[in-house]
């Protein structure tokens, strides 16, 4: 396997992880009884570390203790609620296009647009850019 598909597969394994535990928890803190919003919030932000966590070392191998490389992950996920927002909130409306459908749809985009955000810019590391500006 090329290292690039390794990568694309530790990539996508990781995808899964992450979207199972998100699940996982909101249902726990549901069934704890806890308000839906809150635990939508905390179940998001515990699956979003753990991508962060897991992305960094297992997928792309980096160093999680990188502060610069969290701020732009931070960025990508902001990118992320922004492209989903559009998709959901101005693209599928003006198109007739049902809720249901446009989330499919965001789900389909936010994986690629992450992978190349991922790979490009925040995981990228100053080794890497030296190689390409060469």
């Amino acid at each position: 396997m090329s290292p690039s598909s390794a990568i694309k597969l530790r990539f996508a394994c990781v995808g899964v992880a992450v979207a199972g535990l998100y699940i996982a928890l909101y249902a726990l803190f549901l069934w704890l009884g806890i308000a839906q919003i809150v635990a939508n919030a905390v179940a998001f932000l515990l699956a979003v570390t753990f991508q962060y966590s897991a992305q960094a070392g297992f997928t792309f191998r980096t160093s999680v203790a990188d502060t610069r490389q969290f701020g732009r992950f931070i960025a990508m996920i902001g990118c992320g609620l922004i492209t989903s927002a559009l998709i959901t909130g101005c693209i599928a409306p003006s198109l007739n296009i049902a809720p249901v459908i446009a989330a499919g749809i965001v789900t389909l985009v936010l994986p690629i647009q992450n992978y190349l955000i991922m790979s490009r810019w925040v995981f990228k590391t100053a080794q890497d850019h030296l190689e390409t500006s060469t």
